[in-house]
């Protein structure tokens, strides 16, 4: 079945950058054009940590999707997906159990078909091309209602997905209306940036970001921790709570030491928040 477009949210234009394909290209994927490409490269220019970002969020998610799988979730909604690119959820999760169900969600139309054509052999994932900021045609849709059972507990993904939309969209309300759908014993996951711990330096560089991305109408919202904390009204964090999120339960060596990537050394490890909670 070929995605049905959302309502309400812009045509797809080429000519402009995109901040789901300039993600993409942090990760080292392909499916970025020359427009995204072009912005990512004055970005680098005035935030040089800015890849470092988006690899430090997704070694995140995967150490939730893993934790998520060890607490006996097989299902999961994960909001924002953006483009597929190695390491997605389904690929995680279906390792270790082929039979969990994964529904993506992105109204990014590049995204959306790509993701389509990766999962057109997977009948234990799809790509919903849906608003997240409309909750309920997320939740109500075919294929949201074929894979996912909200009897049953769900693995809500929000990572970094927040970052991309305004107080005015009330992202709390939105939160809250994703996890009001699942029963307890789901879980509810959410990373995002934050400038409580910068240095002088690097919160400059990051003004700078946020000023580029706003000249290319792609506005960006860092959050205080406070701010993200009260995200999870309605759940009982897990240890170690909300933490930078190379803190949240990294890798460790045999001998217990934590094994740091190298660009968790660099400025952007204090620049996001990551928890998650279990809702009760």
């Amino acid at each position: 079945m070929t995605p049905q477009p959302p309502t309400n949210v812009r045509e797809l234009d080429l000519e402009k950058p995109n901040a789901a394909r300039m993600y993409d290209y942090y990760l080292g994927g392909s499916h970025n054009f020359e427009s995204d490409r072009a912005l990512a490269a004055q970005v680098e220019q005035v935030a040089p940590w800015v890849k470092h970002v988006a690899g430090i969020n997704r070694a995140w998610l995967r150490r939730v999707v893993n934790f998520l799988m060890a607490q006996g979730i097989r299902q999961y909604l994960d909001l924002g997906s953006g483009i597929p690119t190695v390491g997605n959820v389904h690929e995680i999760a279906q390792r270790q159990d082929p039979a969990t169900r994964v529904v993506y969600v992105d109204y990014e139309a590049v995204a959306v078909h790509h993701s389509f054509e990766l999962l057109h052999d997977n009948d234990n994932a799809a790509v919903v091309w849906a608003d997240v900021r409309e909750p309920g045609s997320v939740l109500e849709h075919e294929e949201t209602r074929r894979l996912i059972d909200f009897n049953q507990p769900v693995g809500v993904l929000c990572a970094g997905l927040l970052l991309f939309i305004g107080d005015e969209y009330d992202p709390a309300g939105l939160i809250a209306g994703y996890r009001d759908a699942c029963v307890p014993g789901s879980y509810l996951a959410i990373s995002t940036m934050s400038q409580d711990e910068a240095d002088p330096a690097t919160a400059e560089q990051l003004a700078g970001l946020l000023k580029l991305y706003e000249m290319a109408d792609e506005r960006v919202y860092p959050r205080t921790r406070q701010t993200i904390g009260s995200w999870f009204a309605g759940t009982e964090l897990v240890d170690p709570g909300l933490t930078l999120l190379h803190q949240w339960r990294p890798e460790t060596s045999a001998e217990g030491d934590p094994l740091w990537p190298q660009h968790e050394e660099s400025p952007a490890r204090l620049l996001g928040y990551g928890a998650v909670g279990r809702v009760v």
